[in-house]
């Protein structure tokens, strides 16, 4: 922390500190997750406070974890685990879809599996593709499953807090492009917030702009330009993927009547692509011009020099825009 200021990455581990005190059901596991505080730092100082007992070190195995924390879980455990990437995650696929996410429908609700899979997603930190990945539609098909995704401190905090509370299974995904990016104040009193709710940013009246995680950066950027040019942009970070706030962005979209989608994950069958639908069956005869998405190509991350042409930047956003306000 500096200036009374926390990154995201510090708010995800002030949360941590936060659910451990108050409920010691509350595990933490994951590779190198103890001694070296993650691969990130993410979960530095837990082991000193809670013991090696509740920090738990793992191999490097994440199908053996997978298969862990949904057994813990059953059992009353409140487990965290950290996967140390996205690329590394499906691994653990099969625990999640054919165990963790139907152990209440299975067992009629006798028993749940309330779980927290964090791991950190995204490009722009000059890493090798399976460190670069953002499939968050895999688990957002997935019935079940919570996905989260926060693009600030403070919904880092709330957001993991209250996964950590749900009595079912939560994948939260944290961009790590913004883990230092941005410091803003924060109060450690912990507060939740909704697990299925949008957050508006920002109120306009033109049009709207959807989106999450890391690309809600370029987002505001975006507004902001616009803005200049006397064009009123509403911002929405999604922040929850899986349940979607569709009444939330619905009202948005019938007030500007235009609506541009923008995510980092690739462009075929994501979340965009499910937003966008659900908005056509909602308000398709109140729309002033076709939704537009702008996205990652369908193509593997790739290596850091290429960084900047895979990611949607504020260029991108504002030509699609465009688009849509001079929609003839």
């Amino acid at each position: 922390m500096s200036n009374g200021k926390v990154t995201l990455l510090e708010a995800v581990n002030l949360a941590l500190h936060r659910a451990m005190s108050e409920d010691e059901n509350v595990i933490v596991l994951g590779e190198d997750v103890g001694v070296n505080g993650g691969v990130f730092r993410a979960t530095q100082g837990l082991r000193d406070s809670f013991g090696f007992k509740r920090v738990i070190d793992s191999p490097l195995a994440e199908t053996m974890l997978g298969g862990l924390v949904v057994g813990m879980a059953a059992q009353g455990l409140k487990p965290v685990v950290e996967i140390q990437f996205m690329g590394f995650i499906y691994a653990a696929m099969e625990h999640l879809v054919s165990h963790a996410s139907r152990m209440r429908n299975r067992t009629r609700g006798r028993i749940t599996c309330p779980m927290v899979m964090r791991t950190p997603m995204g490009a722009g930190i000059r890493a090798p593709e399976h460190h670069s990945e953002s499939t968050e539609a895999l688990f957002a098909h997935i019935p079940g499953l919570r996905v989260v995704i926060p693009s600030s401190p403070a919904r880092a905090y709330g957001l993991l807090l209250a996964a950590i509370d749900d009595p079912d299974p939560v994948v939260f995904l944290e961009p790590t492009r913004l883990y230092r990016m941005n410091p803003q104040p924060l109060l450690d009193d912990g507060k939740r917030l909704p697990l299925d709710s949008c957050f508006t940013l920002r109120e306009g009246s033109d049009i709207t702009l959807i989106s999450w995680g890391a690309s809600v950066m370029e987002t505001l950027q975006a507004a902001t330009a616009l803005a200049e040019r006397g064009v009123s942009a509403e911002v929405i970070d999604v922040a929850s993927i899986k349940p979607l706030d569709l009444d939330t962005m619905e009202a948005s979209v019938r007030k500007t009547g235009r609506c541009v989608i923008v995510h980092e994950a690739p462009r075929s069958c994501g979340v965009g692509a499910e937003i966008a639908a659900s908005l056509y069956e909602r308000v398709l005869l109140e729309l002033q011009a076709p939704i537009q998405r702008v996205t990652a190509p369908d193509i593997p991350p790739p290596l850091y020099r290429l960084e900047s042409l895979y990611m949607p930047n504020v260029e991108d956003i504002l030509q699609a825009c465009d688009n849509v306000l001079h929609f003839a």
